[in-house]
């Protein structure tokens, strides 16, 4: 089981190394004034600092080095 995490946490880190964030557009309501309605797309952004995938990166390593080997 800790090899599969590890593997697992070893493409999320390289992944995350890769693409440092993502954006996505949501629309929103600007006027809601009875039968009249303004909307407007709006983008937001998804960021997070590339040593967190080196964190990733490192503990799946140590998981999948310290797990049991079957007999």
């Amino acid at each position: 089981m800790n090899k599969a995490i590890g593997i697992i946490l070893l493409i999320i880190g390289i992944a995350m190394l890769i693409w440092t964030g993502f954006t996505y557009t949501k629309k929103e309501k600007v006027i809601d004034a009875g039968p009249l309605q303004v909307s407007a797309n709006k983008q937001k952004s998804v960021n997070w600092p590339p040593y967190a995938g080196g964190i990733l990166i490192l503990g799946g390593i140590v998981l999948m080095a310290t797990a049991k080997k079957p007999k």
